[in-house]
């Protein structure tokens, strides 16, 4: 069972729905608005303290109260119709790996090593010839053609929402970076090294210190959201806090490795993924690593990538295959998996001394995408659906079943040569 927090997250039927509520009506105090805040930005203590605190740009609340209570909602608020009330939900970052980041290690090479010996021995399990990391660039740049592509994400805001940021990390300095905390307690500041990791593949710099270039988008302006503690959790409100404030910030990309277990559609998601496209920002999702392929265990898409209106990242290796432990889609609308990009052993960001880590996840692939996507958004100007459409129009296609790697891998622009200066796609002028 998912874990919650006793609270209802509230779904209005426009995005204006929570202003016009009688919340007395149902003894809810201390109600917080968005539009209160400068740049949709709400303070992390409003977030645990306040009776409700509505997201007015995503349409949603979260509500103090059972369900019950909340549910009255539905009368008081005849104005303004509630589609959905549901339970505020906790949600993490994904390693794979049900021991962490070293047992997934140490299962990957296991499961390396006996796809080469089944291929040494005639078996189908082989690894093939594929990507490395090299003194230029990393295997997951190369793979989505980064390190090729005329466009650096100049000018297009990327969130990041996850555990938060090394503020002080030697690779980003003189970086255009917003960074906020909706966490109640802690900064800003990433303790847990999986934010740092996700910002780096997505927006690290060109030419980084003591290793390859890891990250795709390198010119672009970073947005790192803590949505997540230093224990790599968080609630539904914090993670709905930190759209709204990259909505707000006309986002144009929103990455977020992280999720929760459940093979439900989690209903504030798919409206907040939904308003996010029609405000020109898109959101892109790591799928889950509750796989074990291996095991034949295809696992499943978790909340929030099992919306449908938000960007499910599958993983693979660097034989562009998919990872072990990579979910696959379920039938169910939104359950499907849109696109892969790499995250097996990828080598990014990380806070301390180290300065760089390699780990491996969905949560690694997801980045990957969010940084094509703002190459793509720079070369095309196009945002929203018309982004992720592109995006799947010119993902390569790959050998791999749909059900597991979507439309297939995603790639940066390369084409700089039309008249305008912007990138020609096959979908249009």
């Amino acid at each position: 069972m998912p874990r919650t927090t006793g609270r209802q997250v509230v779904v209005f039927a426009d995005a204006d729905g929570g202003a016009s509520v009688d919340w007395g009506r149902i003894g809810v105090r201390d109600v917080a608005d968005s539009r209160d805040f400068a740049g949709g930005d709400v303070p992390p203590e409003t977030l645990r303290e306040a009776g409700a605190t509505v997201f007015s740009a995503l349409g949603i609340a979260v509500v103090a109260g059972g369900p019950d209570q909340v549910g009255a909602l539905r009368t008081a608020a005849s104005t303004r119709p509630v589609l959905s009330v549901s339970p505020e939900l906790v949600h993490h970052v994904l390693p794979h790996g049900v021991g962490g980041y070293a047992q997934g290690y140490r299962d990957g090479v296991a499961d390396l090593t006996g796809r080469l010996l089944s291929r040494d021995a005639g078996g189908s399990g082989g690894v093939g010839p594929g990507f490395a990391d090299t003194p230029e660039a990393t295997w997951g740049v190369q793979a989505v053609r980064a390190d090729s592509s005329p466009w650096s994400g100049r000018g297009i805001r990327v969130a990041v929402l996850d555990t938060g940021f090394d503020l002080s990390h030697p690779d980003f300095a003189g970086r255009a970076l917003t960074a906020r905390s909706f966490v109640a307690g802690e900064g800003a500041q990433d303790a847990h090294g999986h934010g740092t990791h996700c910002v780096g593949t997505a927006c690290g710099p060109r030419t980084p210190s003591g290793g390859p270039r890891y990250g795709v988008a390198c010119e672009a302006d970073i947005y790192a959201g803590k949505v997540l503690g230093d224990d790599g959790a968080g609630t539904d409100a914090g993670i709905l806090a930190g759209i709204n404030w990259a909505v707000t910030g006309r986002c144009a990309v929103i990455s977020m490795s992280l999720g929760a277990d459940v093979t439900q559609v989690h209903p504030p998601y798919s409206a907040a993924g939904r308003r996010a496209l029609q405000q020109g920002s898109l959101i892109i999702a790591a799928a889950g690593n509750n796989a074990d392929r291996r095991a034949a265990d295809p696992g499943f898409v978790g909340a929030p990538a099992n919306s449908g209106e938000i960007m499910a990242v599958g993983a693979l290796d660097q034989a562009l295959e998919m990872a072990y432990f990579s979910a696959r889609s379920v039938p169910s609308r939104g359950g499907q998996i849109d696109i892969a990009a790499p995250g097996w052993e990828i080598r990014s960001s990380w806070p301390g001394a180290a300065g760089h880590h390699t780990i491996s996840g969905t949560s690694m692939a997801t980045p990957h995408v969010a940084g094509v996507a703002a190459l793509w958004a720079e070369a095309t100007g196009r945002r929203g659906l018309e982004l992720w459409a592109t995006l799947c129009l010119e993902s390569e296609r790959l050998l791999q079943p749909s059900v597991d790697a979507g439309t297939g891998l995603a790639v940066a622009p390369q084409d700089a040569g039309s008249p305008d200066g912007r990138a020609r796609v096959a979908s249009g002028p």
